[in-house]
């Protein structure tokens, strides 16, 4: 199955590039972006995971009840972006289950950032999907942990997608940076090896990065955004339509019997 996925939180990314941002350009940006996947979703009858911080969900519970009723899952991206406490997890889940009306099973913590799995299993989690088991220089050097499905302390773990012999990421940047070709080559090399794709993105990169001024992001961060993140994505949604293959939310396919992967 090819499980895609969106972090919806309030675009506070500037700050690590020394901007300022208001909160509520902060919801516009997230909300405009969420907009665009959620009509590009419904034209190719496409199901995906939201994962949605508290903060996000309060501010535009509307855009959180559309989720639910075009039939995406929604789970947790903690209470803030920004601001982790370990009572985030569990009151971040109640604020999502109160928008949602329906169970939150699923977890990723803000930037792939550790965080304690015997807390997420205590807040009530089921599946964790915060390791993105790569090197990223200044961010995490995960190169020795499983690049697939594994348990730890009571959570399943459900690492993002990398490739099987360099462990290339296929996140978010990589559809922003490599040749169309060698991302999806990479991406169906690595579907056929393990079975599933499990591919993160953010609903701001469907929006136009590229002022400089106003967001102080390099070019490997704004280059395809917008129109062209927009192109990009649906160019990979057809082509994996194209070979047959079937999508759907991580909630969804851990009940198929993804638990059982790995144990």
């Amino acid at each position: 199955m090819i499980l895609l996925s969106f972090d919806v939180e309030e675009f506070d990314m500037p700050f690590e590039y020394g901007k300022q941002i208001s909160f509520d350009d902060q919801i516009s940006i997230s909300t405009t972006g969420t907009e665009i996947i959620l009509d590009m979703l419904q034209r190719h009858q496409v199901k995906a995971t939201f994962f949605c911080t508290a903060t996000f969900a309060i501010a535009r519970p509307d855009i959180i009840k559309r989720m639910v009723t075009e039939g995406h899952e929604v789970a947790s991206h903690g209470y803030y972006h920004s601001d982790f406490q370990p009572e985030h997890l569990l009151s971040s889940k109640l604020a999502l289950e109160a928008i949602t009306g329906q169970p939150v099973t699923g977890y990723r913590m803000a930037r792939m950032m550790p965080v304690d799995e015997k807390e997420i299993h205590k807040a009530g989690y089921y599946y964790n999907s915060s390791i993105n088991p790569t090197y990223l220089p200044g961010r995490y050097n995960n190169l020795k942990v499983s690049r697939t499905t594994f348990w730890k302390d009571g959570v399943l773990q459900i690492p993002a997608s990398v490739s099987p012999m360099l462990r290339l990421p296929l996140f978010w940047l990589a559809l922003h940076n490599f040749p169309m070709w060698l991302y999806k080559h990479l991406c169906h090399r690595t579907y056929k090896t393990d079975g599933y794709l499990n591919l993160y993105y953010h609903p701001w990169e469907f929006t136009d990065l590229h002022d400089k001024e106003r967001f102080g992001f390099p070019g490997y961060v704004s280059k395809n955004s917008g129109k062209a993140m927009l192109e990009r994505m649906e160019s990979l949604i057809v082509g994996f339509k194209r070979k047959g293959l079937v999508f759907g939310g991580i909630g969804e396919w851990v009940e198929q019997g993804a638990k059982t992967l790995h144990q």
